[in-house]
């Protein structure tokens, strides 16, 4: 178990005063198993006429910021204590009948992951099936879990990372034929590339941490912005976390804040201002993470 400070901080800079819009920020995790809050605070400025918190339709924890006057700049300012219990690979217990592919989820989950298990970008190339099916063959024994990691890996070790500060995700397809993106491209495309052989598979938002680096001087374990990664529904493991960036399993050194069907209901803060195109001038985020 390690206990970790993480601080999230956005600024967006304007070239002249504008008003701003509604701001919806996601930087909250929820208590779980693997991950006790112990304590959070946010900071807005300029002051919001009001913040509301609310649960979206996937449980995720988000503030609601109202601004009744005009700015230059705008800042939020998060923050989190938390005990962090990752789980190991080897402890990822799955269900006999789900320990080969393929395999069909029970009836009673089914329904409940829905459209988890339904692709949300066209393959007419059928690129990503090919991609996922050569990743099966490799495996003689079509063990779930096996593949599944080997579909990490092989982003890990076939894709080149590009960090992209323009918002959004590439098409998978684009990101196959590239053979490169950000650590958002790669969720997608993995998410795509299991849920191809009939898993169901989320997106999840959230930060990472570098555990090599708990107790050397200062306790800084991590630094940089937000991180993204994908989970996948398997039978009695329940849903488990896939990194393909780093190629981590099991939720280690990942801090899970937001999951959602699909990228777009998972951005970190999205919001809106009245003016200008040319008013925008710059948005910086810095995200920190110490051990205590």
């Amino acid at each position: 178990m390690t206990v970790l400070h993480v601080r999230h901080r956005t600024e967006y800079r304007y070239r002249r005063p504008v008003r701003l819009g509604e701001h919806r920020l996601m930087s909250r995790p929820r208590d779980s198993h693997d991950l006790r809050l112990l304590d959070t605070n946010l900071t807005v400025f300029p002051a919001p006429s009001e913040t509301r918190w609310m649960h979206d339709v996937f449980g995720n924890s988000i503030a609601v910021s109202q601004f009744a006057d005009e700015t230059d700049h705008l800042v939020f300012d998060s923050s989190f204590r938390a005990e962090h219990y990752p789980l190991p690979p080897q402890t990822i217990w799955i269900e006999p009948y789900a320990l080969t592919l393929p395999f069909s989820y029970d009836a009673a989950d089914i329904l409940d992951l829905g459209c988890t298990k339904e692709r949300q970008h066209p393959d007419e190339e059928h690129l990503i099936d090919a991609w996922s099916r050569g990743i099966l063959e490799e495996s003689t024994d079509r063990n779930t879990l096996d593949v599944v990691i080997a579909m990490a890996k092989a982003i890990k070790r076939g894709f080149a990372y590009r960090y992209r500060e323009e918002a959004g995700v590439q098409s998978p397809e684009q990101t196959l034929r590239l053979a490169s993106g950000s650590c958002r491209d790669f969720a997608v495309f993995m998410m795509e590339a299991v849920r191809s052989i009939g898993l169901a598979a989320r997106f999840v938002s959230g930060y990472l941490y570098d555990e090599k680096m708990i107790g050397a001087s200062g306790g800084l374990v991590g630094s940089g912005s937000t991180h993204a990664w994908v989970q996948v529904y398997l039978p009695g493991a329940g849903w488990v976390e896939f990194d393909p960036t780093n190629a981590l399993i099991g939720g280690h050194n990942l801090i899970r804040i937001a999951v959602a069907r699909d990228a777009r209901q998972a951005a970190p803060l999205v919001g809106s201002f009245t003016g200008a195109a040319d008013d925008f001038i710059s948005m910086q985020v810095s995200v920190e993470v110490t051990a205590e």
